[in-house]
């Protein structure tokens, strides 16, 4: 285990060859993390699910920017190495979960958990996943017990805030609410991406690297603000990348009628507005249909508008990250990381 992280330490220059570099082997990792049962049918119907799901795990760029803010501070990153898996953990969860509540059909080219394993053992191996947050960490013989009783509590924290969000999405959806404004979507983009896919990996490493009160909320901050540019940048590659290039439902966040800042914008600033709320109501997967609803999208300037707004974010985060952290190859990483977040797939 410490010879493949300490192989970490050698970053390449940029975010994206870091995240191939190690995306496979930090996987790997954190899948020795998922136990195995007492009963054959326990691995049968629980663990191997969970196990299989993981594998297909994506790029992994959680994990990897929490051990890069560990090193970012001077910390040893070995024994970041639980607190990494617990979020991605915890990320895989949130994703059987979020499958299931929208009804999805593909996750990284492959269909679903709850479409091969049925829904009922897709909901428990999410919440398997749920469960070995915390105790992945509590568990950690190398991690002294005040520093496990505060990485826990930003692990419990981030839970929460991300079901928070997760709410307001399936909330908006399920009551036809067209009235959200701009204000309305940020708090729910930031409650359920940017704390567990920015902040708190950021924090969390920087805690277990020794860092100082400034140089953990400094990097909290910063994945907050790149946090939420993915979030924007993940909608809009919903609507406007390659079909092959996302590996899940193309155009799927209009069947499913999400408020995502793009439809937020376009509903207060298109001539269109009530056809695009027929079409974000009707559950439609008519590619013919879904491309109308992304021709109004550009027509009313939201694409752009979004674009713009992830990258004005990226570009103010960046400015003051240099600003607590000192300068480092692991600083650089995560600059180079917010460049990512908003050009990813274009």
């Amino acid at each position: 285990m410490r010879e493949i992280i300490r192989s970490v330490n050698a970053q390449p220059g940029n975010f994206q060859d870091y995240l191939n570099s190690y995306a496979k082997q930090v996987g790997d990792l954190i899948n020795t993390y998922i136990p195995r049962g007492t009963h054959p049918d326990m691995d049968r119907y629980l663990y191997d699910p969970l196990f299989t799901y993981s594998q297909n795990g994506g790029k992994r760029h959680r994990p990897l920017i929490c051990f890069a803010a560990c090193q970012a501070v001077g910390g040893d990153i070995v024994k970041a190495t639980s607190a990494a898996a617990a979020i991605e953990h915890f990320h895989t969860a949130a994703l059987i979960h979020d499958d299931i509540a929208d009804e999805a059909e593909l996750r990284r080219g492959e269909p679903c958990l709850h479409l091969t394993e049925g829904e009922g053992i897709a909901i428990n191996a999410g919440d398997l996943g749920l469960s070995l947050v915390n105790g992945t960490v509590m568990e950690d013989e190398s991690l002294d017990d005040a520093t496990k009783v505060r990485v826990v509590r930003e692990l419990i924290k981030m839970t929460q805030r991300t079901i928070e969000g997760q709410a307001l999405d399936l909330g908006w959806a399920r009551d036809g609410r067209y009235d959200i404004t701009t204000e309305d979507y940020l708090v729910m983009a930031t409650h359920k991406t940017a704390h567990y896919s920015g902040a708190v990996p950021l924090a969390v490493g920087a805690i277990i690297g020794g860092g100082t009160e400034t140089e953990i909320e400094g990097l909290r901050n910063y994945g907050l603000d790149t946090g939420l540019a993915f979030q924007i940048q993940d909608d809009l590659l919903n609507l406007i990348g390659a079909e092959e290039s996302t590996k899940k439902d193309f155009r799927s966040d209009i069947t499913e009628g999400k408020r995502t800042l793009v439809v937020v914008h376009a509903l207060q600033h298109s001539a269109q507005r009530d056809r695009l709320v027929e079409i974000l109501s009707s559950h439609e997967k008519d590619p013919a249909v879904l491309a109308e609803a992304v021709d109004i999208m550009q027509e009313s300037g939201s694409i752009d508008y979004a674009r713009e707004y992830a990258e004005n974010l990226t570009s103010v985060a960046k400015i003051r990250l240099v600003d607590v952290i000192e300068p480092s190859q692991a600083r650089d990483l995560l600059l180079s990381m917010a460049d990512w977040f908003v050009n990813r797939l274009r």
